[in-house]
C-alpha cells in the first residue's frame, strides 16, 4: 500500500520532485481539506467540542504532510500548491465561520482575506495564475499562530472552558498570526515582482 501511493523512501535522502498526485503527503493534505466543511457542520450544529477537535486536527495534519514529504521523499509538484491552496482555503474558511457565529470579531476576516485576495490578483496578471513561491518562514510560524489560536478561542464556547486567561491567549495567538500574515504578503508580494521582473529581463 504504502508503494501505490509513493511512500517508502529512505529518510535522509534528497530525491528528485515527483510529478505525481499520488503521495502519501497529498492524501493527508486532501483529507485535511475534507475536514473544513465538517468543521463548519460542527458549528453550525453547535457541537463547539467536536468542531475543537477538528480543528486540533486540521493543524495537526499540516504539520504531518510535510514531515511525511520530506523524510519519505514525497515531495512533489502538486504539492508544492496543493497545501499551500489548503491552507489558504482552511484559514479563511474558519475565520468567515468564526465571525459569522460571532467567536470571532471581523477585523480577523478582513486581515486574512484581503491580503490573499490581492496576492491572487498579482499572480493572475503577473503570471496568469501560474505562480510558484516557496513558503517563508514567517507565513510557517503564521499559520501555526492561527491554527492553535482558533481552537484555543472557540475552546470557550464548550461547557467548563470559559475562562478569561484563554480568551487573552487565544485572541493574542490570533493577533501575532494576523501580524504575521501581513508580514508574509509583503514578502509573498515583492517576491512574485521580483520573479516577474527576473522572467521579463531574462
Amino acid at each position: 500500500m504504502i508503494r501505490l501511493i509513493g511512500a517508502g523512501g529512505k529518510p535522509g535522502r534528497t530525491p528528485a520532485e515527483l510529478n505525481t498526485f499520488w503521495t502519501a503527503p497529498n492524501i493527508i493534505t486532501v483529507v485535511r481539506f475534507l475536514g473544513v466543511p465538517l468543521f463548519v457542520m460542527f458549528i453550525v450544529q453547535q457541537r463547539y467540542g467536536a468542531a475543537v477537535i477538528t480543528l486540533v486536527l486540521l493543524g495537526s495534519t499540516d504539520w504531518i504532510d510535510g514531515y511525511v514529504a520530506r523524510q519519505f521523499g514525497q515531495v512533489s509538484s502538486v504539492g508544492k500548491w496543493l497545501d499551500p491552496l489548503a491552507d489558504r482555503t482552511a484559514l479563511i474558511v474558519v475565520a468567515v465561520t468564526f465571525v459569522v457565529d460571532g467567536v470571532a470579531p471581523a477585523w480577523l476576516v478582513w486581515a486574512i482575506v484581503i491580503p490573499d485576495a490581492i496576492l491572487i490578483i498579482n499572480a493572475l496578471i503577473l503570471f496568469r495564475g501560474r505562480l510558484s513561491l516557496p513558503v517563508s518562514n514567517i507565513g510557517k510560524i503564521r499559520t501555526a499562530l492561527l491554527l492553535v489560536g482558533s481552537p484555543l478561542l472557540l475552546l470557550q464556547r464548550v461547557d467548563g472552558f470559559n475562562e478569561p486567561w484563554l480568551e487573552i491567549t487565544a485572541n493574542t495567538l490570533l493577533i501575532l498570526g494576523c501580524i504575521g500574515h501581513l508580514i508574509a504578503f509583503y514578502g509573498y508580494f515583492t517576491a512574485a515582482h521580483r520573479k516577474y521582473r527576473l522572467e521579463q529581463s531574462a
